[in-house]
């Protein structure tokens, strides 16, 4: 997330015209919504890295109280225009501030769809934190990113726009969990023509529970 995405925009928006590539993303978005729905928490949902905009609205039209955000000004320019009666802010780089638009109100949830795959691992933790201070328990998140089958490990790879990270889904898990969150379920799709790595859907839901001693992440490399 970075001045790259304000230079290839528009570039982006003619490449990924539609909400969805695959049914899975489709079928995933749709399981945030439901869970949002019967967690019964009442709050904000904020779409995390929202782009064009056009899944923040698929979340608006479902009936989530949602706003869209993104550090990239022209992305935000572009969502504004084509979906005029959807929010959308511009925000910051920083991460932990991804959900400061929602100051005052608890989050019933947070969609990070290929958003967090920007920020450098060792500042996921707090980002994972500052997402559950604002959460009552039951609220639920959801996260999309490239992953790896095997090896316990986050490794960088060459986005083309900016600087990006793989997660191994249980070292994800771990992270949420360390944060106050208990995942619930989490699929994964193959590599394609269009996909170069598997692709993980990690939904979690914000849990009291005490955190285990060993967390899977023990030992987790950085590549």
């Amino acid at each position: 997330m970075n001045p790259g995405y304000d230079s290839l925009a528009h570039e982006y928006e003619r490449a990924f015209p539609e909400p969805f590539r695959t049914p899975l993303e489709r079928h995933a978005v749709g399981a945030f919504v439901d869970s949002v729905k019967e967690s019964g928490v009442a709050g904000q949902v904020v779409d995390v890295g929202c782009g064009t905009g056009h899944v923040t609205t698929v979340l608006r039209e479902a009936g989530l109280p949602v706003t869209g955000v993104d550090p990239s000004e022209a992305m935000v320019g572009i969502a504004r225009e084509s979906h005029p009666d959807v929010p959308f802010e511009v925000i910051g780089p920083d991460a932990g501030q991804w959900t400061a638009l929602a100051e005052g109100h608890d989050l019933a949830g947070v969609l990070a769809r290929f958003s967090l795959i920007h920020v450098p691992p060792e500042r996921v933790p707090a980002v994972l934190e500052s997402w559950a201070e604002r959460m009552p328990e039951g609220g639920v998140v959801m996260l999309a990113f490239q992953a790896m089958d095997r090896g316990r490990a986050v490794v960088s790879f060459d986005h083309a726009v900016a600087p990006a990270w793989r997660w191994h889904p249980e070292v994800m898990a771990d992270h949420l969990l360390r944060a106050g969150f208990r995942e619930v379920w989490h699929s994964m799709s193959r590599p394609d023509d269009e996909h170069r790595f598997p692709e993980c859907h990690l939904l979690a839901v914000r849990s009291l529970e005490p955190v285990p001693q060993d967390p899977v992440s023990c030992g987790c490399r950085v590549e």
